[in-house]
Formats: structure tokens, C-alpha cells, sequence
């Protein structure tokens, strides 16, 4: 499973605002429901945990959902496409801008947590959901897990990095401390220092993190970090007390 940049090239995994009011000034579209992959039909979703995947910087809603097959079955799981399409030449799909003077800012971040939780509220009433995002999509399981922290029971955010920019929620999350599973490859260029600096301490100090970082592992998810996942997802599925939230072991480094 490899895996290209999180910059203006296909982004693939598997080879403060408020949602109800909006963030102004930032124009992310709504999500397209006709473009979620299901992996089973309405009449089988009642009663079971929702698992949402949220695909990489250029890329698409296929991507993530390759792994389906490899995951807890126990779990419903859709695979949502990003709203924006980057700029020429860059294939596939965005959840916010890395380009320009506005790449990355916490509001275009913010606004596109909103555009995701809007469509998670219409489209489920599971009781339990789940968060699965590489990359940017990482970014934005972060930061809805941080807008609504009541709403999803955990998240999962492979090769990504929680923004900077405090949010009114976040000490709201630090005292429910959801289980958050972050890796990453200890030679993944692709997101910026700084923003990785940032998420080894922030990170234990809003959640209860675990997670690894991956000898010898760029941009992307490998069979050893995908076992992890597999059996962070099936911890999810059975009732047990939440930790101290200390740091993961080898995050810190």
C-alpha cells in the first residue's frame, strides 16, 4: 500500500466554527451523497457502529475503501469523497486548499469538519461513529472530533496532523478524552514539521492516544500500521474504561 504526497499530486492510501452556523468567509461545498461508497445497503446498517473514511489530498472516495475487506466486520463503513477539486494537474478530490496564501488555514480546515459533521448528521442515526482519515483526511477526522467531540467515539488519523488554531470545544474534548490511533512513518516528508511538532503535544493532551511511528515508512499505510488499526477497531467494539490518556508509546520521538 503506497502512497503519493499530500501536495499537488494524488494523495492514496490503499496502492472554531460551528456546523450549524458555518465558518464565514470560507466557501467549502456540501458533500455529495451520491458519491458515498456503502459497504452494505440501508436495511442492513441499523444497530451497528458507523465507520466513516475520509480519503488523502488528491484522491477519491475508492481509495480508503479498498481496505473494507481487511477491517472489523462488526463495522458499517462509508467512504465519503472530499468537495473540492484541486487545481490543474492534480487528480481526484480535496477537503481544503494547500495552495496560495490560504493553503492550510485553520478556518478553511474548520469549515470543511463542518461540511463533513452536516453530512454525517443527515445521512446516519448510528449511535456510534467512528472516524477513519490519511492525510488530509486525517486533518479533518481530527477537527470534527475536536467541533463536535460528543458525536464520534474515536478516530483514526494516519499520516495527518491536528491544526494549530485552538477551537472552543477543546476543553470539552480534553475531559470526555475519546480514543484517538495516530501513525506515521518516520520518513514522511510530506507534512510539515511544525505541524507534526505540534500534534505530538497536542495530541496527549486532549485524547487517549495510541499509536506508533513506523521505521522506514513515508507517505502512506503499511501492513504493520494497518494491523494496528485493525485492532484498534476491534478494542472499539468492546465496552472498557478510558485511559489516563498518556502518550502513545514512540509519538513523542
Amino acid at each position: 500500500m503506497a502512497s503519493a504526497p499530500d501536495s499537488p499530486a494524488p494523495d492514496s492510501a490503499t496502492t472554531g466554527g460551528t456546523p450549524g452556523g458555518g465558518t464565514p468567509g470560507v466557501d467549502i461545498p456540501a458533500l455529495d451523497d451520491g458519491a458515498v461508497l456503502w459497504s452494505v445497503p440501508p436495511e442492513e446498517r441499523d444497530g451497528r457502529p458507523l465507520l466513516v473514511l475520509l480519503h488523502g489530498y488528491g484522491s477519491h472516495e475508492g481509495d480508503l475503501f479498498g481496505l473494507v475487506p481487511y477491517l472489523p466486520p462488526e463495522y458499517v463503513v462509508a467512504a465519503v469523497r472530499a468537495p473540492l477539486t484541486p487545481p490543474f494537474p492534480a487528480p481526484g478530490w480535496s477537503w481544503y486548499p494547500i495552495e496560495g496564501l490560504d493553503g492550510r488555514s485553520p478556518a478553511s480546515i474548520t469549515r470543511a469538519a463542518e461540511r463533513f459533521i452536516a453530512w454525517v448528521d443527515a445521512a446516519t442515526t448510528a449511535d456510534r461513529v467512528g472516524l477513519l482519515g490519511f492525510s488530509q483526511g486525517g486533518a479533518i477526522s481530527l477537527q470534527a472530533l475536536r467541533l463536535q467531540p460528543e458525536r464520534f467515539a474515536f478516530a483514526v488519523n494516519l499520516s495527518g496532523y491536528a491544526d494549530a488554531a485552538p477551537l472552543a470545544s477543546d476543553a470539552r474534548l480534553a475531559e470526555l478524552r475519546p480514543p484517538v490511533f495516530w501513525g506515521r512513518g518516520d520518513r514522511d516528508e510530506v507534512i510539515p514539521a511544525d505541524r507534526i511538532a505540534h500534534t505530538v503535544q497536542w495530541l496527549p493532551a486532549h485524547v487517549d492516544l495510541s499509536g506508533r511511528v513506523y521505521a522506514g515508512l513515508g507517505h502512506s499505510v503499511s501492513q504493520q500500521e494497518l494491523d494496528d488499526v485493525v485492532a484498534f477497531l476491534r478494542a472499539r467494539l468492546q465496552p472498557a474504561p478510558r485511559s489516563t490518556g498518556s502518550p502513545a508509546d514512540g509519538l513523542c520521538g
